[in-house]
């Protein structure tokens, strides 16, 4: 009786100290480079931050804890040391990121992603796995291993869109594991960084921009929108003036049916000026009012259409029908890639006649169903509607 006994609770004992000291495995150095290989040519909103749980801890994902491609590690959370395990990449384009306002997670030191896997063993659902989600490496796009992501630090939950916003990642002891979403509880919430993270990791909130025309720009915008920190060197290579371009006005205003100006504060998006709300606020002559209509250049070469770029931030108006209702019409990239690399696209399009100063703005992934129109203080997309006053708009 007491042999069988004794060897129950030392099993017992084991299995609690189980996160604590996870297995460890002989990893096949060939086939971890096949399955685990860093997307070169990735956007990257942070480059090995941490990050914090709501205790103070940090997140660990540590070598051969998984299988022998470095699949199937479990996420740690352990006193912070400052060790590579603890350091994380934010991507939010690349080769398995194909989606706006979404980032994935991979570990500095595996190259694996932050992975949710309903179909296994509960408590056993949150993993590491090869980017893309093949475990040979050859995954491209998985929602299993994206997250929303608003480009900013946090505190945030980690709610991979395969959860379809039910399921967020939760402290338990010493490891990550999946639960209902709380909104606000402590063991669901993370931040990216800490005080003295590295200078060209995004957000601070509550900063003002780095960039020179905002200097003495206030916390916030007079809608009330918190200003991030801006990476110059970031913002410079995204945001680049097409000095070839054909405009047809320069440094216009736009003004709304009710007589308020469209404005692009600094600031308010992410790290690089994309994201950026379009408000609407009186009209007071400033650059964030002024805009550049181009109808032909590196990122329009279509006729009777044009590009609205903000004269402040140099990026596009542009419609993402993919983000959640209300936040659908923002500022971007001309070219409709992150880091400035894109061409051309139709989200950032509008039928334009040269000498036609009132119109509708209805881009052109809309289909000729989607226009602006003034919300209270922001542009947001509706259904078009020619009899609305609130969806025109006049260049001044």
């Amino acid at each position: 009786m007491f042999m069988p006994s004794f060897i129950t609770l030392i099993i017992a004992a084991a299995a609690a100290a189980a996160p604590l000291n996870p297995r460890q495995v002989q990893v096949d150095p060939t086939a971890t480079a096949e399955a685990q290989r860093r997307d070169g040519t990735a956007t990257r909103a942070f480059s090995d931050t941490t990050i914090k749980t709501g205790d103070g801890r940090c997140l660990q994902v540590t070598s051969g804890t998984g299988d022998f491609r470095e699949n199937l590690a479990p996420i740690q959370v352990a006193d912070c040391d400052g060790s590579k395990s603890q350091q994380f990449d934010v991507i939010t384009a690349g080769v398995h990121n194909d989606q706006a306002g979404a980032a994935l997670i991979v570990s500095s030191e595996t190259q694996a992603c932050f992975n949710f896997d309903p179909r296994r063993a509960a408590g056993n659902t949150v993993i590491t796995f090869s980017c893309g989600g093949r475990a040979d490496g050859d995954g491209k796009v998985t929602n299993s291993q994206l997250f929303p992501f608003d480009g900013s630090a946090g505190p945030l939950a980690l709610a991979p869109k395969n959860g379809e916003n039910n399921i967020c990642f939760a402290v338990r002891g010493n490891v990550v594991d999946s639960a209902p979403c709380a909104t606000g509880a402590a063991n669901q919430t993370f931040t990216f960084g800490s005080e003295d993270a590295a200078p060209q990791q995004p957000p601070a909130p509550e900063q003002p921009p780095a960039a020179p025309s905002s200097a003495d720009a206030p916390a916030a915008t007079p809608t009330g929108r918190t200003l991030t920190k801006l990476d110059p060197d970031a913002t410079a290579e995204a945001q680049k003036r097409d000095a070839t371009a054909t405009r047809a006005l320069t440094g216009t205003e736009i003004k709304t049916g009710d007589g308020r100006c469209l404005q692009i504060t600094s600031g308010t998006g992410d790290f690089r000026e994309n994201l950026s709300p379009i408000e609407v606020v009186d009209c007071n002559g400033s650059q964030g009012q002024q805009f550049d209509v181009i109808t032909k250049g590196v990122h329009n070469d279509q006729q009777g259409a044009a590009l609205i770029v903000s004269s402040l931030t140099q990026a596009c108006f542009n419609f993402d029908p993919r983000r959640a209702a209300g936040n659908t019409v923002l500022t971007f990239s001309c070219g409709g890639r992150a880091d400035g690399s894109g061409q051309v696209t139709n989200s950032q399009l509008f039928p334009f006649t040269t000498g036609t100063n009132t119109l509708s703005l209805a881009p052109k992934n809309g289909e000729g169903k989607i226009c602006f129109a003034v919300r209270g203080g922001a542009v947001d997309s509706v259904a078009c509607d020619a009899n609305d006053a609130s969806q025109i708009f006049t260049f001044a």
